[in-house]
Protein backbone atom coordinates (compact mmCIF):
# COMPACT_ATOMS: atom_id res chain seq x y z
CA UNK A 1 0.00 0.00 0.00
CA UNK A 2 1.37 3.48 -0.86
CA UNK A 3 2.73 5.41 2.08
CA UNK A 4 0.26 8.24 1.49
CA UNK A 5 -2.63 5.80 2.04
CA UNK A 6 -0.95 3.74 4.73
CA UNK A 7 -0.38 6.79 6.90
CA UNK A 8 -3.64 8.59 6.19
CA UNK A 9 -5.02 9.62 9.61
CA UNK A 10 -8.24 7.88 10.63
CA UNK A 11 -8.97 9.91 13.76
CA UNK A 12 -9.43 13.61 14.29
CA UNK A 13 -6.79 13.44 17.01
CA UNK A 14 -4.20 12.20 14.50
CA UNK A 15 -4.98 14.78 11.81
CA UNK A 16 -2.01 16.99 10.99
CA UNK A 17 -2.27 20.65 10.01
CA UNK A 18 -5.14 23.11 9.39
CA UNK A 19 -4.96 24.47 12.94
CA UNK A 20 -7.08 27.46 11.97
CA UNK A 21 -9.92 25.00 11.36
CA UNK A 22 -9.22 22.08 13.69
CA UNK A 23 -7.48 23.38 16.80
CA UNK A 24 -9.46 22.59 20.00
CA UNK A 25 -12.39 24.98 20.10
CA UNK A 26 -12.11 25.95 16.43
CA UNK A 27 -15.52 26.11 14.67
CA UNK A 28 -15.01 23.25 12.20
CA UNK A 29 -13.62 20.90 14.86
CA UNK A 30 -16.52 21.73 17.17
CA UNK A 31 -19.07 20.99 14.45
CA UNK A 32 -17.41 17.65 13.70
CA UNK A 33 -17.21 16.67 17.37
CA UNK A 34 -20.89 17.51 17.88
CA UNK A 35 -21.90 15.75 14.65
CA UNK A 36 -23.44 19.04 13.55
CA UNK A 37 -21.55 19.63 10.31
CA UNK A 38 -23.70 20.87 7.44
CA UNK A 39 -23.02 20.53 3.71
CA UNK A 40 -19.49 21.81 3.24
CA UNK A 41 -16.86 22.52 0.64
CA UNK A 42 -13.19 22.12 1.49
CA UNK A 43 -10.95 24.07 -0.88
CA UNK A 44 -7.22 24.56 -1.06
CA UNK A 45 -4.01 23.06 -2.46
CA UNK A 46 -3.65 19.31 -3.02
CA UNK A 47 -2.25 17.12 -0.28
CA UNK A 48 -3.57 19.23 2.59
CA UNK A 49 -6.08 16.75 4.05
CA UNK A 50 -9.42 17.52 2.40
CA UNK A 51 -10.33 13.91 1.54
CA UNK A 52 -8.86 12.63 4.78
CA UNK A 53 -11.01 14.96 6.86
CA UNK A 54 -14.15 13.98 4.94
CA UNK A 55 -13.43 10.32 5.74
CA UNK A 56 -12.93 11.19 9.41
CA UNK A 57 -16.27 13.03 9.47
CA UNK A 58 -18.00 9.95 8.06
CA UNK A 59 -16.26 7.63 10.52
CA UNK A 60 -17.09 9.76 13.58
CA UNK A 61 -20.73 10.20 12.59
CA UNK A 62 -21.23 6.57 11.56
CA UNK A 63 -22.41 7.61 8.12
CA UNK A 64 -21.93 5.34 5.10
CA UNK A 65 -19.19 6.93 2.97
CA UNK A 66 -19.37 7.25 -0.80
CA UNK A 67 -16.46 8.83 -2.63
CA UNK A 68 -17.24 10.33 -6.05
CA UNK A 69 -15.30 12.39 -8.54
CA UNK A 70 -16.93 15.25 -10.43
CA UNK A 71 -15.04 14.37 -13.62
CA UNK A 72 -16.81 10.99 -13.87
CA UNK A 73 -19.96 11.64 -11.85
CA UNK A 74 -23.20 10.55 -13.50
CA UNK A 75 -26.51 11.95 -12.35
CA UNK A 76 -28.13 8.52 -12.35
CA UNK A 77 -25.36 7.14 -10.15
CA UNK A 78 -25.96 9.92 -7.66
CA UNK A 79 -29.71 9.37 -7.63
CA UNK A 80 -29.26 5.63 -7.19
CA UNK A 81 -27.07 6.12 -4.11
CA UNK A 82 -29.49 8.57 -2.52
CA UNK A 83 -32.50 6.35 -3.28
CA UNK A 84 -30.86 3.34 -1.61
CA UNK A 85 -30.89 5.24 1.69
CA UNK A 86 -34.44 6.60 1.35
CA UNK A 87 -35.71 4.64 4.37
CA UNK A 88 -32.43 4.50 6.31
CA UNK A 89 -32.13 6.12 9.70
CA UNK A 90 -28.57 7.26 8.97
CA UNK A 91 -28.12 9.15 5.72
CA UNK A 92 -24.85 8.73 3.79
CA UNK A 93 -21.98 11.13 3.37
CA UNK A 94 -21.33 11.84 -0.29
CA UNK A 95 -17.81 13.12 -0.86
CA UNK A 96 -17.32 14.73 -4.27
CA UNK A 97 -13.74 15.40 -5.28
CA UNK A 98 -12.82 17.97 -7.96
CA UNK A 99 -16.17 19.61 -7.21
CA UNK A 100 -15.26 22.65 -9.31
CA UNK A 101 -15.71 20.42 -12.37
CA UNK A 102 -19.40 19.85 -11.71
CA UNK A 103 -21.49 21.08 -14.61
CA UNK A 104 -24.30 23.53 -13.97
CA UNK A 105 -26.78 20.71 -14.59
CA UNK A 106 -25.07 18.46 -12.05
CA UNK A 107 -25.09 21.25 -9.48
CA UNK A 108 -28.81 21.79 -10.05
CA UNK A 109 -29.46 18.06 -9.57
CA UNK A 110 -27.66 18.20 -6.22
CA UNK A 111 -29.67 21.15 -4.90
CA UNK A 112 -32.92 19.35 -3.92
CA UNK A 113 -30.95 16.56 -2.24
CA UNK A 114 -29.02 19.17 -0.28
CA UNK A 115 -32.23 20.98 0.59
CA UNK A 116 -33.85 17.80 1.95
CA UNK A 117 -30.61 16.49 3.47
CA UNK A 118 -31.01 13.17 1.66
CA UNK A 119 -27.25 12.97 2.21
CA UNK A 120 -24.52 15.05 3.76
CA UNK A 121 -22.57 16.55 0.88
CA UNK A 122 -18.89 17.40 1.28
CA UNK A 123 -17.01 18.63 -1.75
CA UNK A 124 -13.28 19.16 -2.25
CA UNK A 125 -11.58 21.44 -4.73
CA UNK A 126 -8.29 23.13 -5.46
CA UNK A 127 -10.23 26.11 -6.82
CA UNK A 128 -12.02 28.86 -4.98
CA UNK A 129 -15.75 27.94 -4.77
CA UNK A 130 -16.67 31.61 -5.01
CA UNK A 131 -15.60 31.34 -8.66
CA UNK A 132 -16.45 27.73 -9.50
CA UNK A 133 -19.79 27.03 -7.79
CA UNK A 134 -23.18 28.62 -8.27
CA UNK A 135 -24.60 30.96 -5.66
CA UNK A 136 -27.32 28.39 -4.92
CA UNK A 137 -24.71 25.76 -4.02
CA UNK A 138 -22.77 28.16 -1.84
CA UNK A 139 -25.96 29.30 -0.12
CA UNK A 140 -26.59 25.77 1.12
CA UNK A 141 -23.05 25.09 2.29
CA UNK A 142 -20.25 26.05 4.61
CA UNK A 143 -16.96 26.95 2.93
CA UNK A 144 -13.63 26.07 4.55
CA UNK A 145 -10.29 27.15 3.11
CA UNK A 146 -7.41 24.69 3.62
CA UNK A 147 -3.91 26.13 3.71
CA UNK A 148 -0.63 24.57 2.52
CA UNK A 149 0.80 22.47 5.33
CA UNK A 150 3.51 24.11 7.38
CA UNK A 151 7.02 22.68 7.58
CA UNK A 152 6.37 21.48 11.12
CA UNK A 153 3.34 19.51 9.87
CA UNK A 154 5.35 17.74 7.19
CA UNK A 155 8.18 17.14 9.66
CA UNK A 156 5.76 15.56 12.15
CA UNK A 157 4.50 13.11 9.53
CA UNK A 158 8.00 12.36 8.28
CA UNK A 159 9.12 11.63 11.83
CA UNK A 160 6.16 9.28 12.29
CA UNK A 161 6.93 7.40 9.07
CA UNK A 162 10.65 7.19 9.79
CA UNK A 163 10.07 5.71 13.22
CA UNK A 164 7.60 3.05 12.06
CA UNK A 165 9.39 2.11 8.84
CA UNK A 166 12.88 2.44 10.35
CA UNK A 167 14.11 4.71 7.56
CA UNK A 168 17.54 6.31 7.81
CA UNK A 169 17.64 9.86 6.40
CA UNK A 170 20.35 12.48 6.59
CA UNK A 171 19.35 15.94 7.87
CA UNK A 172 19.85 17.28 4.32
CA UNK A 173 17.53 14.63 2.84
CA UNK A 174 14.89 15.29 5.48
CA UNK A 175 15.08 19.00 4.84
CA UNK A 176 14.73 18.54 1.08
CA UNK A 177 11.72 16.24 1.46
CA UNK A 178 9.96 18.91 3.49
CA UNK A 179 11.17 22.03 1.70
CA UNK A 180 10.57 20.80 -1.84
CA UNK A 181 7.01 19.53 -1.26
CA UNK A 182 5.28 22.93 -1.22
CA UNK A 183 3.06 22.11 1.76
CA UNK A 184 1.74 18.94 0.05
CA UNK A 185 1.79 15.89 2.36
CA UNK A 186 0.97 13.45 -0.42
CA UNK A 187 3.76 14.80 -2.61
CA UNK A 188 6.27 14.38 0.22
CA UNK A 189 5.29 10.79 0.97
CA UNK A 190 5.21 9.89 -2.72
CA UNK A 191 8.72 11.25 -3.20
CA UNK A 192 9.94 9.33 -0.15
CA UNK A 193 8.34 6.13 -1.43
CA UNK A 194 9.96 6.49 -4.86
CA UNK A 195 13.33 7.12 -3.23
CA UNK A 196 12.94 4.05 -0.98
CA UNK A 197 12.40 1.92 -4.07
CA UNK A 198 15.91 2.95 -5.14
CA UNK A 199 17.65 2.77 -1.77
CA UNK A 200 16.73 1.84 1.80
CA UNK A 201 18.57 4.99 2.90
CA UNK A 202 17.69 7.67 0.34
CA UNK A 203 20.27 10.41 -0.12
CA UNK A 204 19.80 14.04 -1.00
CA UNK A 205 21.16 13.32 -4.47
CA UNK A 206 18.54 10.60 -5.02
CA UNK A 207 15.72 12.88 -3.94
CA UNK A 208 16.96 15.69 -6.18
CA UNK A 209 17.22 13.35 -9.15
CA UNK A 210 13.56 12.41 -8.67
CA UNK A 211 12.42 15.99 -8.04
CA UNK A 212 14.91 18.45 -9.52
CA UNK A 213 12.83 21.49 -8.60
CA UNK A 214 10.68 22.28 -5.60
CA UNK A 215 6.93 22.14 -6.15
CA UNK A 216 5.18 25.48 -6.48
CA UNK A 217 2.88 26.29 -3.61
CA UNK A 218 0.29 27.38 -6.15
CA UNK A 219 -2.23 30.15 -5.54
CA UNK A 220 -5.39 28.26 -4.72
CA UNK A 221 -4.98 28.48 -0.94
CA UNK A 222 -6.53 31.47 0.75
CA UNK A 223 -3.27 33.05 1.89
CA UNK A 224 -1.18 32.50 -1.25
CA UNK A 225 -4.01 33.36 -3.60
CA UNK A 226 -4.68 36.74 -2.05
CA UNK A 227 -1.07 37.55 -1.19
CA UNK A 228 0.15 37.03 -4.75
CA UNK A 229 -2.82 38.86 -6.25
CA UNK A 230 -2.25 41.74 -3.84
CA UNK A 231 1.46 41.96 -4.69
CA UNK A 232 0.58 41.87 -8.40
CA UNK A 233 -1.90 44.75 -8.13
CA UNK A 234 0.30 46.85 -5.86
CA UNK A 235 3.27 46.46 -8.23
CA UNK A 236 1.21 47.67 -11.20
CA UNK A 237 -0.10 50.54 -9.08
CA UNK A 238 3.49 51.45 -8.23
CA UNK A 239 4.44 51.34 -11.94
CA UNK A 240 7.07 48.64 -11.33
CA UNK A 241 6.83 46.64 -14.55
CA UNK A 242 9.31 43.94 -13.55
CA UNK A 243 7.73 43.29 -10.16
CA UNK A 244 4.26 43.15 -11.73
CA UNK A 245 5.46 40.62 -14.28
CA UNK A 246 7.13 38.52 -11.57
CA UNK A 247 4.04 38.32 -9.34
CA UNK A 248 1.89 37.60 -12.36
CA UNK A 249 4.29 34.79 -13.30
CA UNK A 250 3.88 33.39 -9.79
CA UNK A 251 0.12 33.38 -10.25
CA UNK A 252 0.44 31.66 -13.62
CA UNK A 253 2.95 29.07 -12.35
CA UNK A 254 0.67 28.40 -9.39
CA UNK A 255 -2.16 27.41 -11.71
CA UNK A 256 -4.26 30.55 -11.37
CA UNK A 257 -6.85 30.66 -14.20
CA UNK A 258 -6.00 33.34 -16.80
CA UNK A 259 -9.54 34.69 -16.47
CA UNK A 260 -8.94 35.57 -12.81
CA UNK A 261 -5.76 37.50 -13.63
CA UNK A 262 -7.52 39.31 -16.48
CA UNK A 263 -10.48 40.22 -14.26
CA UNK A 264 -8.13 41.76 -11.74
CA UNK A 265 -6.54 43.85 -14.49
CA UNK A 266 -9.96 45.06 -15.70
CA UNK A 267 -10.75 46.26 -12.19
CA UNK A 268 -7.30 47.82 -11.91
CA UNK A 269 -7.74 49.65 -15.21
CA UNK A 270 -10.74 51.52 -13.80
CA UNK A 271 -9.74 51.80 -10.16
CA UNK A 272 -6.10 52.81 -10.54
CA UNK A 273 -5.58 54.07 -14.11
CA UNK A 274 -9.04 55.49 -14.65
CA UNK A 275 -9.38 58.47 -16.94
CA UNK A 276 -5.67 59.18 -16.79
CA UNK A 277 -5.72 56.76 -19.74
CA UNK A 278 -9.25 55.55 -20.67
CA UNK A 279 -7.82 53.15 -23.25
CA UNK A 280 -6.46 51.03 -20.41
CA UNK A 281 -9.96 49.71 -19.70
CA UNK A 282 -10.46 48.84 -23.38
CA UNK A 283 -7.22 46.86 -23.48
CA UNK A 284 -7.99 45.09 -20.19
CA UNK A 285 -11.47 44.05 -21.37
CA UNK A 286 -10.02 42.84 -24.68
CA UNK A 287 -7.44 40.87 -22.69
CA UNK A 288 -10.17 39.21 -20.61
CA UNK A 289 -12.02 38.21 -23.78
CA UNK A 290 -8.87 36.93 -25.48
CA UNK A 291 -7.61 34.73 -22.64
CA UNK A 292 -11.05 33.18 -22.15
CA UNK A 293 -10.84 31.92 -25.74
CA UNK A 294 -7.16 31.08 -25.92
CA UNK A 295 -6.14 29.61 -22.56
CA UNK A 296 -2.67 28.65 -21.46
CA UNK A 297 0.12 28.54 -22.47
CA UNK A 298 -0.41 31.30 -25.06
CA UNK A 299 -2.67 33.32 -22.75
CA UNK A 300 0.42 34.28 -20.76
CA UNK A 301 1.56 36.45 -23.70
CA UNK A 302 -1.69 38.40 -23.79
CA UNK A 303 -1.63 38.81 -20.01
CA UNK A 304 1.96 40.04 -20.13
CA UNK A 305 1.18 42.67 -22.77
CA UNK A 306 -1.68 44.06 -20.72
CA UNK A 307 0.35 43.92 -17.49
CA UNK A 308 3.21 45.94 -18.99
CA UNK A 309 0.76 48.49 -20.44
CA UNK A 310 -1.15 48.99 -17.17
CA UNK A 311 2.01 49.27 -15.08
CA UNK A 312 3.35 51.89 -17.50
CA UNK A 313 0.18 54.01 -17.59
CA UNK A 314 -0.30 57.26 -15.67
CA UNK A 315 -2.43 56.54 -12.62
CA UNK A 316 -5.51 58.27 -11.23
CA UNK A 317 -8.12 56.91 -8.84
CA UNK A 318 -10.29 60.03 -9.08
CA UNK A 319 -13.32 58.17 -10.51
CA UNK A 320 -12.93 55.39 -7.91
CA UNK A 321 -12.83 57.90 -5.07
CA UNK A 322 -15.74 59.85 -6.53
CA UNK A 323 -18.15 56.91 -6.63
CA UNK A 324 -17.12 55.93 -3.10
CA UNK A 325 -17.92 59.43 -1.87
CA UNK A 326 -21.29 59.37 -3.64
CA UNK A 327 -22.17 55.95 -2.21
CA UNK A 328 -21.10 57.01 1.28
CA UNK A 329 -23.35 60.06 1.04
CA UNK A 330 -26.32 57.87 0.07
CA UNK A 331 -25.56 55.32 2.80
CA UNK A 332 -25.38 58.13 5.35
CA UNK A 333 -28.90 59.19 4.48
CA UNK A 334 -28.18 62.05 2.09
CA UNK A 335 -31.23 61.19 -0.05
CA UNK A 336 -32.08 64.13 -2.27
CA UNK A 337 -35.41 64.30 -4.11
CA UNK A 338 -35.30 64.22 -7.91
CA UNK A 339 -35.94 67.80 -9.17
CA UNK A 340 -39.32 68.14 -10.84
CA UNK A 341 -37.86 69.19 -14.19
CA UNK A 342 -35.78 65.97 -14.35
CA UNK A 343 -38.63 63.53 -13.68
CA UNK A 344 -39.79 63.23 -17.30
CA UNK A 345 -38.23 64.24 -20.65
CA UNK A 346 -41.18 66.42 -21.68
CA UNK A 347 -41.44 68.39 -18.45
CA UNK A 348 -41.78 72.09 -19.39
CA UNK A 349 -39.07 73.09 -16.93
CA UNK A 350 -36.43 70.78 -18.45
CA UNK A 351 -33.94 72.46 -20.79
CA UNK A 352 -32.74 70.04 -23.50
CA UNK A 353 -28.96 70.69 -23.81
CA UNK A 354 -28.88 69.90 -27.53
CA UNK A 355 -31.24 72.79 -28.16
CA UNK A 356 -28.61 75.10 -26.69
CA UNK A 357 -25.53 73.91 -28.58
CA UNK A 358 -24.74 70.99 -26.24
CA UNK A 359 -24.84 72.64 -22.84
CA UNK A 360 -27.12 74.95 -20.86
CA UNK A 361 -26.91 76.01 -17.25
CA UNK A 362 -29.36 73.92 -15.26
CA UNK A 363 -29.66 72.32 -11.83
CA UNK A 364 -29.27 68.52 -11.76
CA UNK A 365 -29.17 68.27 -7.96
CA UNK A 366 -31.54 70.17 -5.67
CA UNK A 367 -28.55 71.09 -3.49
CA UNK A 368 -24.90 71.38 -4.49
CA UNK A 369 -22.72 68.31 -3.92
CA UNK A 370 -19.11 67.68 -4.93
CA UNK A 371 -17.91 64.09 -5.29
CA UNK A 372 -15.51 64.13 -8.24
CA UNK A 373 -12.13 65.80 -7.85
CA UNK A 374 -9.98 65.53 -10.97
CA UNK A 375 -6.30 64.98 -10.34
CA UNK A 376 -5.34 66.43 -13.71
CA UNK A 377 -3.23 63.39 -14.56
CA UNK A 378 -2.77 62.15 -18.13
CA UNK A 379 -5.97 62.20 -20.16
CA UNK A 380 -7.84 63.73 -17.22
CA UNK A 381 -6.32 67.07 -18.26
CA UNK A 382 -8.12 66.79 -21.60
CA UNK A 383 -11.41 65.91 -19.89
CA UNK A 384 -11.01 68.90 -17.58
CA UNK A 385 -10.47 71.16 -20.61
CA UNK A 386 -13.54 69.73 -22.32
CA UNK A 387 -15.69 70.38 -19.25
CA UNK A 388 -14.48 73.96 -19.02
CA UNK A 389 -15.19 74.56 -22.70
CA UNK A 390 -18.59 72.89 -22.54
CA UNK A 391 -19.56 75.07 -19.59
CA UNK A 392 -18.04 78.17 -21.19
CA UNK A 393 -15.73 78.53 -18.21
CA UNK A 394 -12.42 80.34 -18.46
CA UNK A 395 -9.25 78.27 -18.05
Amino acid sequence: MPLALLYRPERLEDFIGQRHLLAPGAPLRTLIEKDALQHSFFWGPPGTGKTTLARIVAQRSGRPFHELNATTLKVEELRKIVKSYANALQKPLLFIDEVHRLSKNQQEVLLPHMERYDALIIGASTENPYFSLTAAMRSRSLLFAFKPLESRDLEAMLKRVQAREKIDLSPEARDYLVRSSGGDMRAMLNLLEAALAISASPTLETLQSLRPEALHDGSASADTHYDLASAFIKSMRGSDVDAALYWMARLIAGGEPPEFIARRMVIFASEDVGNANPNALNLAVDTMTAVSRIGYPEARIVLAQCCVYLASCPKSNAAYEAVNRALKAVENGDLLPVPRHLRSPDHPGYRYPHDFGGWVEQRYLPEPRRFYESKGIGYEKRLDEWLRKIRNEES
